[in-house]
């Protein structure tokens, strides 16, 4: 292997980059992307400065831990605000301040409202059917609702 990387210098690092590049494609899960993009990187660093195997082992090294590190900042940001912002894929949260009627009557505390085609188990004071609740927030599958 050391062999491979003295003789061809940057180009190894480049093919290499470009393997784990595609392993990324036959095993997804967004991590080899990144450590294929920083031997790409050290490709061009050895090319570019004619490092030894030593150096270019060093250089990869640093160059794998930022763009893991770097990755991982850009896909958190990625997944995570426009969920927080809109809801999106959590409908419970969505129905936060609306009013809706109540279904059943209150029993125990225990209910259901009708929101779209769906039934939608909710806790709350004691009502009866037809009153109307607003939800104030979601426990699980569960809402909260307070009289409107």
């Amino acid at each position: 292997m050391l062999e491979i990387l003295t003789d061809h210098g940057g180009w190894s690092w480049v093919i290499l980059g470009l393997l784990l590049i595609g392993g990324e494609l036959l095993a997804p899960g967004v991590f080899l992307i990144w450590l294929g993009l920083a031997a790409l990187l050290t490709g061009l660093v050895v090319g570019l400065t004619g490092l030894g195997w030593q150096g270019a082992m060093l250089v990869f090294a640093a160059l794998a831990v930022a763009c893991v590190i770097g990755g991982r900042l850009l896909t958190r940001r990625r997944s995570e605000e426009p969920d927080a912002a809109t809801g999106l894929n959590d409908r419970g949260r969505q129905l936060i301040g609306k009013v809706f009627r109540l279904e059943t009557t209150m029993t125990g505390g225990e209910g259901r409202i009708r929101v779209g085609d769906s039934s939608w188990r909710v806790i709350g004071p004691e009502l009866l059917a037809g009153s109307e609740v607003k939800v104030v927030r979601v426990e699980g599958a569960t809402l909260v609702v307070e009289k409107a």
